[in-house]
């Protein structure tokens, strides 16, 4: 009888997990389906009426997912920075970046997952260094800037993620105004200067990761630059 019961705890637990899992994607989703076009975000409307995006980080605050349970845990944790951003952008509105909003990544905490974090906190500790070998993260979260990559109009799924995240990558790579690429030399996003190490593992080079996706290679003797950062707020209405 008592193993019965741990049973059905153990299957009623993973039910509500899930629900509440589904239930926040779907939410992230409308909030991005609702707010990003052409790859920017409306901050105004949101910070006009916030009633979405609170919905979605509401259910975020109390959802707890295993890390060995690694798409939902990535796509959690992935659409949880994205709107945090959003979130953190909005409440101080209007703004010309992220970087006008005093430690806006790394001492402004949120309750997420049962924990405070900041959106450094979610990168770095709960994303890359429990999956060193993905590199891909760093094209699908959104730090609020022209120069991060494109924001989508909707969230990453635990069953599509590592599609989207192939998607985003390949996008990236392939754009001239994120890998700028002439006959002798390539300006890299300073993305790839600051997290060098997530795309030079095994002894490769930035020119060989990127080539990896890309439909036109770069040669491998081309010079390597890095181009500035631009902070300028991804806004819609700018």
């Amino acid at each position: 009888m008592k193993k019965l019961l741990l049973i059905a705890l153990f299957i009623l637990t993973g039910v509500s997990h899930a629900q509440s899992t589904a239930s926040f994607f779907k939410k992230a989703d409308l909030v991005f389906n609702t707010y990003v076009k052409q790859n920017k975000v409306d901050y105004k409307a949101i910070s006009e009426d916030s009633d979405l995006l609170d919905n979605a980080l509401n259910d975020a605050k109390n959802i707890s997912v295993s890390s060995l349970n690694s798409k939902t845990y990535q796509a959690f944790w992935i659409n949880t920075y994205n709107l945090l951003v959003i979130k953190g952008i909005s409440d101080s509105y209007p703004i010309k970046s992220p970087l006008d909003i005093d430690g806006f990544f790394d001492t402004t905490t949120y309750s997420v997952g049962g924990k405070k974090v900041t959106l450094n906190d979610i990168e770095n500790k709960l994303l890359r260094e429990k999956f060193p070998n993905e590199p891909r993260f760093h094209f699908v979260l959104v730090c609020g800037a022209l120069s991060c990559p494109p924001i989508i109009d909707h969230a990453y799924s635990p069953n599509f993620l590592d599609k989207q995240l192939q998607e985003q990558t390949v996008k990236a790579i392939n754009n001239p105004n994120f890998l700028r690429v002439n006959d002798t030399s390539v300006a890299f996003s300073q993305i790839m200067e600051w997290y060098n190490e997530d795309f030079t593992k095994n002894g490769q080079s930035l020119i060989q990761f990127s080539n990896a996706f890309r439909s036109t290679k770069i040669p491998e003797d081309a010079k390597v630059t890095f181009y500035p950062y631009d902070w300028t707020l991804n806004d819609i209405t700018k």
